[in-house]
């Protein structure tokens, strides 16, 4: 019998911890591409979150920002901000994002529960800078992000027939208020 449990148990661990890093997932969706020739350094500073997906998270959140600095270890610090309209109380997550690879290309996996990482894919981006559509790691996570509270029409429609060709629901997006 104790053989089995010195077998057992560590058996157990090392699956259930799979299971745990299978659920942490930094990769891309299916038919989507992270933007190539990205500029990290225009990319940061404050961004409104204009719409999401809703998830546990920002449940019941308006007025999301999300402000992107880098960090003296070269890493990017990622600071979320909202306003839960239910609790009436303000929200804030500290982060840090780290390129998967090269930096010129936008694909990052950011953490705000290390040991736990996941996707965070910029997959259009207009040549400004200003508007930004972001893929997680799967087709439950999709944010619209502007350097303002509002988005052009025909940005919006640009990101969003670029969602829907990948596959999202944009039916089911949330749209964000800043008031």
């Amino acid at each position: 019998m104790k053989t089995f449990q010195k077998i057992a148990i560590p058996v157990s661990l090392g699956v259930l911890g799979l299971m745990v890093l299978n659920a942490c997932s930094t990769g891309i969706p299916k038919g989507a591409t992270a933007v190539k020739n990205f500029n990290s350094d225009k990319y940061l500073g404050k961004w409104y979150e204009i719409a999401r997906f809703d998830y546990k998270f920002e449940k019941n959140m308006d007025n999301v920002t999300a402000t992107y600095s880098l960090s003296p270890n070269g890493t990017i610090r990622v600071d979320n901000k909202g306003y839960n309209y239910v609790k009436k109380e303000w929200k804030e997550s500290i982060g840090e994002a780290k390129f998967i690879n090269d930096k010129t290309e936008a694909r990052l996996k950011v953490s705000f529960f290390k040991p736990f990482w996941a996707g965070y894919n910029v997959i259009d981006i207009d040549e400004n800078y200003q508007y930004a559509l972001i893929a997680g790691s799967s087709l439950k996570y999709l944010w619209i992000l502007s350097r303002t509270k509002e988005i052009p029409e025909s940005i919006k429609q640009r990101f969003l027939e670029k969602a829907k060709k990948i596959g999202y629901n944009t039916d089911e997006l949330i749209w964000v208020k800043h008031n």
